[in-house]
């Protein structure tokens, strides 16, 4: 969308067709994300509760861990006193 608003802003003065088209992909656009804007928050998050409580929680609705470093770290500086 803020695409369309910065190429609308720079259409030349004699170009009425393209503005018109940038104008009306503009409003298209709006409507859209109005619509898709309300249809999230109605939808919510739904209370998660597991049929079974012993059944562990799908690998994709749980955290995921940490990636592991695979470039060694340098080792830690030793302090001379």
């Amino acid at each position: 969308m803020i695409e369309l608003e910065a190429r609308l802003r720079v259409v030349p003065m004699n170009d009425t067709q393209l503005s018109d088209a940038l104008k009306a992909a503009l409003v298209a656009k709006k409507e859209r994300l109005a619509k898709l804007r309300t249809l999230h928050a109605a939808a919510g998050r739904p209370n998660r509760v597991p049929e079974d409580p012993n059944k562990p929680l799908p690998l994709h609705a749980t955290r995921r861990p940490p990636l592991k470093r695979s470039v060694p770290q340098r080792p830690k500086a030793k302090t001379t006193k």
